[in-house]
């Protein structure tokens, strides 16, 4: 049976660091509140575009299964960030890289929107109408972040992770995914006021806007929910799953997660605490570097499940293939820079208020 496996996979995670101490002077709150709650020590912010750090993570991802820009017949970005509404991201990162034989588009499920990606990715190569997908999922999560607002504003980060996708008819590759979705909630985790919504309140635009308790109580039950299918879907017990990666927006969430499908701690990988919630871009981050860290063998079932904005869910159990190091190395980097993570998050506050004042 043809399906889709990953061959290659890489990150990007920009050099900006924004701690917890950070966070304390600029609003009221402090480490041990937000680690308490969230789990989450530290973020990264971009000084860049979204789409620069997509393909940085797209180049460590190409080099490390061995392809060229040429071999990609398909680009798919999962975002909640786009670089501009129109184009899809995926075209400038397409002109960025040089991708002359892909179809690029972009998907928006949130937080959910890798898993949904990977979810399209299988279904495309298993009908043969794609051979080799570049999926990335990236987003710059900042720009949206209110320094008013500490419910929201100690979660979120930036950075991008990607996957190359290819064929094959082995026993690896995707063996079952699920997706799913409740709109009756889609106003619980939104950023109103950056698309063609008129009359959206001055002191919502442009930022996200959740409502925690909600956004809780359903993650914890859809992932858990998605999660325990894949594996159902897939023909296996939960004992033959060797390694959870989830959504890294909580790690009570994610707590709650193994305990439904009474996973030990040593079978679940969370990097929640370097990165915070990176949206799409938090499953390849953490699957990146389960395999640099050697939590992942060949051979290996690893889930992965999600939830976000929409509210939307989605989980994928794979078989992983007989390679866990890549076969080559890309230098792709972000330019460095000289500004402060603080300094950053400051002025596209500055920049928010500005807008919403005009």
């Amino acid at each position: 049976m043809r399906r889709a496996t990953i061959t290659g996979w890489g990150k990007c995670v920009p050099p900006a660091v924004l701690t917890n101490a950070d966070l304390e002077t600029l609003m009221d709150t402090s480490d041990e509140w937000i680690t308490s709650r969230s789990g989450i020590k530290e973020r990264r912010i971009t000084h860049v575009e979204n789409s620069d750090m997509a393909v940085v993570a797209a180049s460590h991802a190409l080099a490390s299964a061995g392809l060229t820009d040429d071999d990609i017949d398909t680009v798919i970005v999962a975002t909640c960030t786009p670089d501009r509404v129109i184009p899809a991201t995926a075209t400038f990162v397409q002109e960025k890289m040089g991708l002359r034989n892909a179809a690029c588009y972009d998907i928006n499920a949130a937080c959910s929107g890798f898993v949904y990606g990977l979810h399209l990715a299988n279904s495309l190569i298993a009908t043969q109408a794609a051979h080799r997908v570049l999926l990335i999922g990236s987003e710059k999560l900042s720009v949206l972040i209110d320094i008013e607002d500490r419910s929201t504003a100690v979660l979120f980060g930036d950075g991008a992770g990607a996957v190359v996708l290819e064929a094959t008819e082995g026993t690896d590759g995707v063996l079952a995914s699920n997706m799913g979705s409740d709109g009756q909630l889609a106003r619980a985790l939104t950023a109103p006021g950056l698309g063609s919504e008129e009359d959206v309140p001055v002191d919502e635009a442009g930022r996200v806007y959740m409502d925690g308790r909600e956004v809780f109580r359903n993650a914890v039950v859809q992932m858990g929910s998605a999660a325990l299918a894949a594996v159902t879907d897939a023909g296996l017990e939960l004992e033959d799953i060797d390694l959870l990666i989830p959504h890294q927006a909580n790690v009570r969430i994610i707590d709650a997660t193994a305990r439904r499908m009474d996973l030990s701690p040593e079978k679940v990988f969370m990097n929640i605490a370097s990165y915070g919630n990176t949206s799409a871009a938090s499953i390849p981050i953490a699957l990146t570097e389960a395999l640099e860290e050697g939590r992942i063998d060949p051979g290996d079932n690893v889930v992965f499940v999600a939830f976000g904005g929409g509210l939307t869910w989605a989980a994928a159990t794979l078989a992983w293939g007989e390679r866990v190091e890549p076969i080559g190395r890309s230098d792709a980097a972000l330019p460095p820079t000289d500004s402060t993570a603080v300094e950053l998050l400051t002025k596209r506050q500055k920049t928010r208020l500005r807008g919403t004042a005009e």
